[in-house]
């Protein structure tokens, strides 16, 4: 219902994005009259209703840059004696009305008007008989820019104003594609197959703390909630508080994504052939595992990876790279961590982010002074931050075209981690139920093609609107309505819906030698009254149909009076089904005097010692 009343107010929403006052970003390219340095361009904000700018810069016209800052031009007494006869006047903004300003500069003559603010800068508004009275170009010029144009090129400086065309998508937009869709689908893929291998059977063996996984966490629809409320009070205290919490926020992505990094190579640094030595005994926290040295240097390893990017985070040459490939297996780690039990979990965690993500773009900045959105405000970094922190917490990539507009608009493309995470949990969850039900990894395989296609819907958007936009608004309806389809299709929506057949974790059983020969039993053992052993009673999973009981009895063998069988067959559940393997589970208090020695995973491996 939710959902359903916030698509119902998009054509309201972008009726008034519409109504809003049309904006656009051009240069200024700044020249000095004594020939001195090379010219520079300066990104300026205006208004096409007032007057066009020409697109190419051979056909501006470069005009004398006249210094007036020192009055707001709101009255003919703030003219000079002269006037601006063929000039670009430079005013202070403030005090009166854009109209006001430039209508004064035109009357005196002037070719344009450049208004500098030291405030965020907006778009030169007026109404539409002052735009037919008006024939000159009027824009706004930062004050820090101002600044720079006379420090580098002294007072006699000449100015031109275009607009130069520039491509709807950036080239950049390829790479950041390559790796959301890259992270999705290998983080789905290895947590799909982690889950479903670890819900099948047990490690046998401790080969230290490094051959230890992370438990999985399953969601909730209380966790769900509670995320959304800590998510929308996150971002409305980082809108007003940015310069504060941002470094909180750098200090917790430095420590999750050394710990994603670590979860990411530890796989491959276990198949190292050195380093195998462990740390000797001792009483230290962790430590006292005896980990292994070629772990400890990985570890050791990620944190400096962290602490280089925590240092030279703003050195926009290089840093991006290192922030991407950090963002990247911190992705990882929370995919394989975070595990979405069923499709109604997927439903619930896609439609409330994807309300969250629409409210946060498309309605706040009705709800803010600014008239900005708080999701791109704090995504971006606020214009007037005093710390011109950015929050790491996404992927980012520098525009790769030569367009003079890259200085106006952000140098960086940029796509979030939630972007990637809330989808990717439900492809990590169609892969396990791939797995399930044997179906050649297929509702996989087209969750992650709907996740590639809504990001080139978003990218389309992007391009068309020429604003930040919610990607969720786009990637949540192509997932959620690909996988239910094809479930729909397959005839198995019911078990997709409630992810039934799923088998629980099955117990790893203190004593269990597998056997398919059986051993051969001390003389006199026969008669030996069998005794029910202290925690035998045996936890029956859910298993899915079709399949071979794991480890289970008859139903009235545990509450039956009397003696227990010696010998009892059951089945050892392996992935895929196809190789359950029969085990035969032996009492020990069958054998008195006699101690197992020895078990094996492998059926007809048991011995015993006396």
């Amino acid at each position: 219902m939710a959902a359903a009343a916030t698509v119902a107010w998009l054509p309201a929403v972008f009726v008034l994005f519409v109504a809003q006052v049309a904006c656009e970003y051009g240069m200024v390219r700044v020249v000095s009259e004594s020939g001195g340095p090379k010219g520079k361009d300066y990104c300026i904000l205006y208004n096409p209703q007032w007057a066009h700018l020409p697109h190419d810069l051979s056909k501006a016209s470069l005009l004398k840059l006249q210094d007036w800052t020192a009055s707001m031009l709101c009255s003919p007494s703030d003219l000079p004696a002269k006037g601006f006869s063929n000039q670009i006047p430079l005013v202070t903004r403030g005090n009166c009305t854009f109209y006001e300003k430039v209508r004064l500069a035109q009357g005196s003559g002037a070719r344009g008007l450049l208004i500098v603010s030291k405030e965020t800068l907006v778009p030169p508004g007026g109404n539409k008989t002052q735009y037919e009275e008006i024939g000159i170009p009027v824009a706004l010029l930062s004050h820090k820019d101002m600044l720079d144009i006379f420090k580098s090129f002294g007072r006699a400086v000449r100015a031109a104003l275009y607009a130069p065309n520039e491509p709807l998508l950036d080239y950049n937009m390829v790479i950041i594609f390559i790796m959301a869709v890259g992270t999705v689908a290998l983080g789905g893929y290895w947590a799909g197959s982690r889950d479903v291998r670890k819900r099948y059977m047990k490690h046998k063996r401790d080969d230290g703390p490094e051959k230890q996984e992370d438990e999985a966490v399953d969601v909730t629809p209380v966790m769900t909630c509670v995320f959304v409320v800590m998510c929308c009070s996150m971002l409305v205290l980082l809108y007003y508080f940015y310069d504060h919490l941002v470094y909180v926020i750098i200090g917790i992505f430095c420590l999750a994504s050394s710990t994603g990094l670590y979860s990411c190579l530890s796989p491959l640094v276990q198949r190292l052939p050195f380093g195998r030595c462990r740390v000797r005994d001792n009483n230290l926290p962790y430590f006292h595992k005896r980990p292994q040295v070629r772990m400890l240097l990985l570890a050791l390893f990620c944190v400096v990876v962290s602490i280089v990017w925590g240092i030279f985070r703003n050195e926009d040459q290089w840093a991006w790279i290192l922030q991407d490939a950090l963002g990247i297996a911190f992705c990882l780690y929370m995919l394989k961590t975070i595990r979405l039990p069923t499709f109604k979990a997927c439903t619930l965690l896609l439609l409330v982010l994807f309300i969250y993500d629409v409210f946060f773009v498309f309605i706040t900045p009705f709800l803010t002074k600014s008239g900005n959105s708080i999701m791109v405000e704090v995504a971006t970094g606020p214009t007037d931050s005093a710390t011109h922190e950015k929050l790491p917490m996404v992927l980012k990539v520098p525009r790769l075209n030569a367009s003079p507009l890259a200085l106006c608009d952000r140098p960086f493309s940029l796509l979030g981690f939630g972007d990637i995470l809330v989808p990717g949990l439900l492809v990590a969850y169609c892969h396990r139920f791939d797995i399930q039900v044997q179906s050649s990894r297929i509702y996989f395989v087209a969750c992650t093609i709907a996740y590639g296609i809504g990001l080139l819907v978003t990218f389309m958007a992007l391009a068309l609107m020429q604003r930040g936009q919610p990607a969720l608004l786009y990637l949540v309806p192509c997932t959620l309505t690909t996988s239910g389809a094809l479930a729909l299709w397959r005839r198995e929506l019911g078990m997709f819906w409630t992810g039934s057949g799923f088998a629980k974790d099955l117990p790893q059983p203190s004593w269990a030698p597998a056997s398919a020969e059986g051993p051969q039993l001390p003389k006199g053992s026969e008669t030996a009254p069998p005794q029910q052993p202290p925690g035998e009673a045996q936890v029956k999973p859910a298993l899915p149909a079709e399949q071979p009981p794991a480890l289970t009895e008859p139903k009235d063998m545990a509450a039956a009076p009397g003696p227990r069988p010696c010998f009892q067959l059951a089945w050892l559940l392996h992935t895929p089904r196809t190789t359950n393997i029969p085990i035969l589970q032996v009492q020990p208090s069958c054998f008195p005097g006699w101690s197992l020695g020895g078990t094996s995973e492998k059926a007809g491996s048991v011995t015993f010692a006396s």
